[in-house]
């Protein structure tokens, strides 16, 4: 649908602002909540003007029976996540808020999981539809609220992670999932290459794991599902120790989530010039405990998630360094928090072939580069 007489009357606000942006030569920086803006790279544009979806808010449909939700992208997380309990059901990627003001449409378009990523899949595993602006103002759709619904390209995931560079997200469907019936976490004393051993054995199991973390020489274990199955589990993994207090374990994995857990927290920007970066790399789960090339001699802290395939490292590390040393082993290096500006860019630098696709991307949903110009990437 492109025809404006067609747009909501509240949409067709946004429109008419893309359109004059357009016209005026001016970029736009397209947010929600706000929880996310430290994720990325900043504007090339310093007089963006500010184009912010936080009001476009309100769940469109719910279908329970049909596991199916359609909400405006301001939506509040907390308030579409509270509908969902209400019947029993979540989110599969368990996303990470950073703030109480996160809203759906921000969640999409960062394209961040939490803990149960490795468990029920990502952000974008579970779009099943978007409807969008873009770069002319015009309003489309792609998907729709059904799981087997794909024709031609998967435009609607393909937004999944596009930090609002190709368009501006209006409204998000997704699967959802039931919640567990039952959930137990252990944590067992153990060293980074056991944790991962263990991780790799158990991944080729039967056992009902949600969630699987390393830090301070303790893995942690998530089992979800039907309560024999969990029961079973801890019988087999729990080497006689007691499950974690519910209260306690919620807490741990809220905090890997949210990043309040004391790994993430980095040193004041004041503390020193060189302040470490957190870097967020993506890898093959069965990589060994990890010896990246050390800046100073000083080995970066790490933290494992997803039973070996996200792993956290902070300080000790030079980015070019750590994305030639990760390239090698099969992964990439996000710099996903930092204090001071770096030469590096947030996300590693797009190969020939991929920069070409992506600006083909970029022109045919933005024509003008009117969205977040440089967020994602600099070239973009």
């Amino acid at each position: 649908m492109s025809n404006s007489e067609a747009i909501p009357p509240a949409l067709r606000l946004f429109s008419e602002q893309i359109r004059a942006a357009g016209v005026d030569g001016k970029a736009l920086a397209v947010g929600g909540g706000g929880t996310k803006a430290f994720y990325g790279n900043g504007l090339r544009a310093a007089d963006a003007q500010a184009l912010c979806l936080s009001a476009w808010r309100g769940i469109v449909s719910y279908e329970p029976s049909e596991l199916v939700v359609v909400a405006k992208a301001g939506t509040p997380l907390v308030e579409l996540e509270a509908a969902l309990a209400e019947r029993g059901q979540m989110l599969g990627f368990e996303p990470p808020h950073f703030g109480h003001q996160a809203t759906i449409g921000g969640c999409v378009a960062a394209g961040l999981s939490g803990p149960r990523r490795m468990a029920s899949g990502a952000v974008r595993d579970f779009v099943l539809g978007i409807e969008m602006l873009d770069g002319r103002g015009q309003l489309l759709r792609f998907g729709g609220q059904v799981m087997k619904n794909v024709a031609g390209y998967d435009i609607a995931r393909l937004l999944a992670g596009s930090l609002g560079a190709l368009g501006v997200l209006t409204e998000v469907s997704l699967k959802v999932l039931p919640r567990p019936l039952a959930q137990t976490t252990l944590a067992l004393p153990m060293g980074q290459a056991q944790a991962l051993a263990a991780f790799d054995q158990w991944a080729a199991q039967p056992l009902p794991i949600s969630a699987a973390a390393w830090v301070d020489e303790t893995a942690w274990i998530r089992l979800s599902g039907a309560r024999a199955a969990v029961e079973g589990a801890v019988r087999a993994l729990g080497k006689g120790l007691a499950p974690v207090e519910p209260a306690l374990a919620d807490g741990f994995w809220t905090s890997l989530r949210e990043q309040t857990h004391p790994f993430f927290t980095l040193p004041s920007a004041s503390a020193s010039p060189s302040s470490p970066a957190l870097w967020r790399l993506a890898l093959p789960a069965r990589c060994a405990p990890l010896a990246p090339p050390q800046e100073a001699g000083v080995a970066p802290a790490t933290l494992i998630e997803w039973g070996g395939a996200q792993r956290w490292l902070q300080g000790g590390v030079e980015g070019a360094a750590l994305r030639a040393w990760v390239a090698g082993l099969g992964g990439h290096a996000t710099r996903f928090r930092s204090h001071h500006a770096s030469a590096d860019a947030v996300f590693s630098p797009l190969s020939g072939p991929l920069l070409t696709i992506h600006r083909r991307l970029k022109k045919a949903f933005d024509p003008h580069a009117l969205f977040n110009p440089g967020r994602l990437h600099p070239e973009l």
